[in-house]
């Protein structure tokens, strides 16, 4: 029987601060297609471990590890589970990335949504011009064209050991059967039902929904079925496709020819090396790599300002919201779908350019909103309820993945027949440049909707190695909170040196350029108010928000893995024998 130790803390630590050192890599080296992972790594780990959403995906990774299946597979599994189970952002309706580390080699799938063909600029602005509030959040023509089951087809016949159908059987089986409904799951199916009422059919599909009960989804249990006998094919043709094609008849864009021509794409991950380790992380069109990599090395820049600064102090925060300041005005304007845009990926995370960057910040008082200008010139032209995962096997392989619907239920849509609760990324676009989206964030003409274009996300899943062996696995859902969040959570593990459970139930705040000099914190662990109190005489305000992160690491201490998940959430980490 398969050893389990389960994680879950509590626990805030400060210690003193050291300083990382930083240089870019940049794009890593195409590499060559191969079907499956060798049976031994040279990495031997003494276990395989996750840190996952909810207890049935953590179930659902043991029983593929002990039917002999690698990290790839335990993934693909995971993610299957979790749009049963974790119906509020677990999803086969929406898209995601996914970080992968296999035989040495980092690797980088894009399944996100892509705009159906039938997609205007304009789409979501009345006839002065302007955004109709709620138009690209909730109902059919929000819904972008889902990428998940592709990515999770593609991932797992390039890098499974298993057969397709062992790694779907977990999720159809908490479909036809059903699973315990957790208390957070109705309060945000509550929570939902208020945006989506008289909007939408979520109330026929999830109303029912009871605390302490077994939910089944009889309709979401036929389409895996259909997805476990016919690959991909059986979402995105056939009666599945069909279903949902019907579905938006009349409502939405979504056609069956815009499911079919889907296709998930292999892309370079960001890679750079910081502090000793390799960090492999999304390049657009997320934001939140390149987002990730600046905080890191705009950071150690500014060594000579955050010696001696304590963690928890009104000058850490100030420091830290000067650099999150810059990152998000380059991400307004420089980041969108490459596919589309020609994203200066080298020169946004460049020694000098950051250097530069890092020498506007005023080490006293907020710099003036309206001066903080993209860096690059002007020439050049998400809601918080994602999920993540993070997974290694006893072959050293490792997965990353966050993957999201955007808002809880995303637009509230159930495809008629199909179970399958259908997306609101097209608000990840930007309806109008220069007018901000759900999470407060601008974006430029490299984010405008366009057909077949995928939206500017900040799902950052991100793989840290060292020596060619996998160190950290870390990711979070927080829409523009996703990189801030795993940026302080790698800085308190590496730079504070604290153990990766304090690390990670630390307090945790964000500030994003808009609203000008605004710093969200959060009601898990609130900041200390004299340390308000100061930063309010330096100018800044505060705003409380419901959701600033939800964690799910692995550290690897020699051989050892060391799993954690967020205390936020109901996640469970395991360690599996």
């Amino acid at each position: 029987m398969p050893l389990k130790q389960e994680h879950r803390f509590r626990s805030l630590a400060l210690t003193a601060v050291a300083a990382a050192a930083f240089s870019v890599v940049g794009f890593v080296e195409s590499t060559p297609a191969y079907a499956k992972t060798s049976d031994t790594q040279p990495q031997a780990l003494t276990a395989s471990a996750v840190a996952v959403a909810d207890k049935y995906a953590a179930d659902t990774a043991e029983q593929i590890f002990r039917q002999g299946g690698n990290a790839v597979d335990a993934a693909v599994a995971i993610a299957f589970t979790l749009a049963v189970t974790y119906p509020e952002a677990g999803n086969i309706g929406g898209g995601g990335f996914m970080t992968l580390y296999v035989d040495h080699r980092p690797y980088f799938l894009d399944y996100r949504e892509r705009a159906p063909m039938s997609a205007t600029r304009n789409m979501y602005l009345d006839d002065k011009g302007e955004v109709i509030k709620g138009m690209s959040l909730y109902g059919h023509r929000a819904v972008g064209v889902p990428g998940t089951v592709d990515g999770m087809w593609e991932a797992q016949k390039r890098f499974g050991k298993l057969k397709w159908k062992q790694v779907l059987a977990p999720a159809i089986k908490y479909a036809e059967n059903g699973f315990v409904v957790d208390d957070q799951l109705i309060e945000r199916r509550d929570r939902a039902a208020k945006d989506f009422a008289g909007k939408t059919n979520f109330d026929l599909y999830f109303g029912s929904m009871k605390a302490g009960q077994t939910f089944k989804q009889p309709d979401l249990a036929d389409t895996l079925q259909r997805i476990s006998d016919k690959g991909a094919k059986g979402f995105y043709q056939g009666k599945t496709a069909d279903l949902i094609a019907t579905s938006m008849t009349g409502h939405g864009l979504i056609t069956a020819r815009d499911l079919k021509e889907y296709k998930a794409v292999w892309r370079q991950p960001v890679v750079a090396s910081w502090n000793g380790y390799r960090v492999i992380t999304a390049p657009p069109p997320s934001s939140g790599g390149i987002g990730l990599v600046q905080l890191l090395k705009m950071k150690a820049d500014l060594k000579d300002k955050f010696d001696g600064v304590p963690l928890d102090s009104a000058q850490y925060i100030h420091l830290v919201a000067e650099i999150e300041k810059r990152v998000f005005a380059d991400r307004a304007q420089y980041l969108g779908d490459p596919d589309f845009y020609k994203v200066p990926v080298a020169q946004l995370i460049d020694d000098d350019y950051i250097l530069k960057r890092a020498q506007e910040v005023n080490p006293e008082t907020p710099s003036d909103t309206k001066s903080v200008q993209p860096g690059l010139g002007t020439s050049m032209p998400e809601k918080a309820e994602t999920t993540h995962f993070s997974v290694v096997d006893k072959w050293g392989n490792a997965v990353s993945n966050t993957y999201t619907i955007n808002g809880y239920f995303g637009s509230g849509v159930i495809a008629e027949g199909t179970g399958v609760v259908l997306n609101d990324e097209m608000d990840d676009f930007s309806a109008k440049p220069g007018v901000a989206n759900m999470f407060g964030v601008v974006g430029s003409d490299a984010n405008a909707i366009a057909p077949r274009k995928r939206p500017l996300s900040s799902m950052t899943p991100t793989i840290l190695t060292k020596d060619d062996k996998v160190a950290m696995v870390i990711g979070t859902p927080g829409g523009s909170r996703i990189f801030t969040s795993i940026f302080q959570v790698l800085s308190n593990v590496y730079d504070f040196q604290m153990p990766l459970a304090e690390a990670v139930g630390a307090t945790r705040f964000h500030h994003q350029l808009l609203p000008p000099n605004t710093i969200f914190q959060e009601p898990f662990h609130q900041l200390d108010p004299d340390v308000v109190k100061q930063l309010e005489d330096k100018g800044y305000k505060f705003s409380m928000q419901g959701f600033n992160g939800d964690i799910q690491a692995i550290r690897i201490d020699d051989t050892t893995p060391q799993p954690m998940s967020d205390p936020r959430g109901r996640g469970v980490s395991r360690v599996i024998q």
